[in-house]
């Protein structure tokens, strides 16, 4: 049996949760086999209907919001196209990551269709913070010993494996990233520090609501095995807690 989603929000309009890494949000092409899916889990649990509104990469963990119906929907849907929706994500990187800068380098779409040097370039921004760093007396690449970092990642566009993509390109793959890493760095994580997975979260989004206008602003805590890491590493100070609060929104009037 599949172990319930935490449930981080909850109203009549929408629904958050948080994603464990490994589970994909919803059936596709890229299932194989798969039995679970985190739409499917939701609307199980909660015996509703779920819509969901944006993604997270299979890898990720974290926070993912549901509407509640199809109007709902469209509107949540809009705001994240239109880049209103503000997303917070943790990230442990190979390096000491750069303390703060805008990574502005365009992307080529992946969908799998067509070649990638045949699609078009889009523009694609994330802000990228160094929040923490440790230093590891192991020699795990061609060093005598290894350097990781903890960094905070922003995107201000939406494009896919943006965060993985732009700080791999940088020069900080994200630890576990199969596709944009490096495999002796993920086997160091996997095999001595617990950590077989992406090291990547989303842990936090904000956003007026659909409904009333306030601004919503949900934090997701950490999964066991990123929260171990941080604890290790010493970086408990940056652990994120689950928590939600709303604010009059800067389109909304306050009335006297």
């Amino acid at each position: 049996m599949t172990e319930a989603l935490p449930i981080l929000h909850r109203d009549d309009h929408l629904i958050a949760v948080h994603k464990p890494a490994g589970m994909l949000v919803h059936r596709s092409a890229l299932a194989r086999g798969e039995r679970h899916f985190l739409l499917q889990t939701l609307r199980d649990q909660i015996g509703q209907r779920v819509y969901p509104v944006h993604r997270l990469d299979r890898p990720t963990s974290g926070l993912m919001v549901f509407a509640l119906d199809s109007e709902i929907a469209g509107h949540l849907a809009d705001a994240f196209a239109a880049h209103r929706v503000t997303k917070r994500y943790l990230a442990v990187v190979r390096g000491l990551g750069p303390e703060s800068e805008r990574l502005d380098y365009a992307l080529r779409d992946e969908d799998g269709r067509r070649p990638k040097a045949e699609m078009p370039a889009r523009e694609a921004r994330t802000d990228v913070r160094r929040l923490d760093s440790v230093e590891l007396p192991v020699s795990v690449d061609r060093y005598p010993s290894a350097r990781y970092s903890l960094m905070e990642a922003c995107p201000r566009t939406g494009r896919r494996h943006q965060i993985r993509r732009h700080l791999s390109r940088r020069g900080y793959p994200i630890i576990g990233d199969a596709k944009h890493g490096k495999g002796v760095h993920n086997r160091f994580f996997a095999d001595q520090l617990a950590c077989p997975r992406l090291l990547l979260a989303a842990v936090e989004l904000g956003f007026d609501h659909p409904v009333d206008g306030r601004r919503l602003t949900i934090g997701c805590a950490l999964d066991a095995s990123m929260t171990a890491l941080f604890q290790r590493f010493g970086w408990s100070g940056h652990l994120p807690a689950n928590d939600r609060n709303t604010s009059t929104s800067p389109h909304t009037m306050t009335m006297p």
